[in-house]
């Protein structure tokens, strides 16, 4: 009888030792449905604020155990998406409390801040001025790169038809004619979409203290070249122009069209790979 006893409150304080516990349990996916593994899954109980973690399984299962019964907030995070968090999660003893997770990926990078230029952290914490002019003129030169590559075509096709300009000795004077019409067309349009690429790139506000380097000042070096001669080529276009009209041979300073046409187009692509080519 006494035997009895004894195993019978044995059991009963093993019954009281044993501490009500539940759990959190779910799957961690992105907003199109596909899992995210490897994802941190923190729970935070209101009442005490201790804290259990778990890591998202390959399948984006996770599981939280051991937790004593009460309320919980569920915070979940990922290099590459935005952090997830739930409230007011009650977890029961011995039963499974079940959170399925959405991840949204995090937002795309906008426009290059005052720090992405290098600025001194008191720089960096200008005016909503400050930002706004880093913000046109990033959106000018956007537009300046845009141009210049749309400038590219015609100025090929413009070097392309030079030949077909000059007349040759099986061309009539017709086909000469509309060759070198052509060819003015073409140099003309060139010139247009230079100068409305260009312009971009002068008013486009400026930064101060910023220090031009690397691809960049390569690209404004080469400018010094193909500027003056998208400047000069057509006046030189048209001065030939001119003279083959009247039936004479290209002379004088016009006689130097093609060869600043053709140092200019060279120095025009150069100037496009320096920024488009990474090495």
């Amino acid at each position: 009888m006494n035997r009895t006893l004894f195993n019978l409150l044995l059991c009963c304080v093993a019954a009281m030792s044993q501490t009500p516990v539940g759990q959190i349990t779910g799957f961690v996916k992105d907003a199109a449905g596909a899992v995210v593994a490897g994802a941190e899954v923190k729970a935070t109980q209101a009442a005490t604020g201790g804290v259990h973690t778990a890591t998202s399984g390959t399948a984006g299962e996770y599981t939280l155990p051991d937790l004593p019964p009460g309320t919980y907030t569920i915070e979940v995070s990922k290099e590459g998406f935005g952090k997830f968090a739930q409230n007011e999660i009650v977890v029961r003893q011995n039963a499974a409390s079940t959170v399925n997770v959405s991840m949204q990926s995090a937002a795309p990078a906008t426009a290059p801040s005052l720090k992405d230029l290098g600025l001194t952290p008191a720089d960096v914490q200008g005016t909503a001025k400050d930002q706004a002019r880093l913000d046109r003129r990033s959106h000018m030169l956007q537009i300046h790169q845009r141009l210049g590559l749309i400038t590219l075509a015609p100025l090929v096709a413009t070097l392309v038809t030079s030949g077909n300009a000059k007349g040759g000795r099986n061309s009539t004077p017709s086909s000469s004619a509309t060759g070198r019409e052509l060819h003015a067309a073409l140099g003309a349009t060139t010139a247009g979409l230079y100068l409305t690429t260009a312009s971009f790139a002068i008013f486009a506000p400026k930064v101060p203290g910023t220090k031009t380097r690397g691809p960049i000042l390569v690209h404004k070096a080469l400018a010094f070249i193909h500027g003056p001669g998208m400047i000069l080529t057509p006046i030189l276009g048209a001065i030939a122009y001119d003279q083959r009209s009247k039936g004479e041979k290209v002379h004088g300073i016009a006689s130097a069209h093609g060869a600043v046409a053709a140092i200019t187009g060279i120095a025009y692509g150069a100037a496009i790979l320096s920024v488009t080519i990474k090495f």
